[in-house]
């Protein structure tokens, strides 16, 4: 098993119609306005930014992101990232009710060499750090759809 390799699969069911969470997630310069823990984004050009959070442990991780797919029809939006993790992230957004489903997924190996030196005591902490940051992110995305 590699420690430093990591699945996450978060879903956020949303009172808000898929279209609407789509143009939000589709703007992750906006992030850091409603996910407190996305500290940074820095756009480099229209499909590559520069990435930066922190969630409740007392590090901050900073990667490239470079969009793969992008698919208001499908609902997708698809990353691949590179730095401190290495790897893709795809956010899909479909109907659910009245509302949406936006469904997370990430693939990723950790480079950054503090959380490898710790990957195995660390690997119980870590998912649990990525998952506070996960909801606090759909907590901060319902305020924010309800003042958009």
């Amino acid at each position: 098993m590699d420690w430093n390799h990591y699945r996450f699969r978060s879903l956020w069911p949303l009172p808000a119609p898929p279209a609407a969470v789509y143009e939000v997630l589709q703007r992750p310069e906006d992030y850091p306005r409603w996910w407190r823990q996305v500290r940074e984004v820095t756009r480099l050009d229209d499909t590559t930014g520069v990435i930066r959070i922190r969630s409740v442990l007392p590090y901050d991780m900073t990667f490239t992101a470079r969009e793969v797919r992008r698919d208001p029809g499908a609902g997708v939006l698809e990353i691949a990232v590179f730095g401190d993790i290495e790897g893709r992230a795809r956010w899909t957004v479909t109907p659910r009710g009245t509302g949406s489903l936006a469904r997370y997924d990430q693939v990723v190996s950790v480079t950054k060499p503090l959380l490898r030196r710790f990957a195995v005591p660390g690997r119980p902490v870590f998912r649990a750090n990525h998952a506070l940051m996960m909801r606090s992110g759909r907590r901060g995305l319902l305020r924010h759809l309800g003042t958009v």
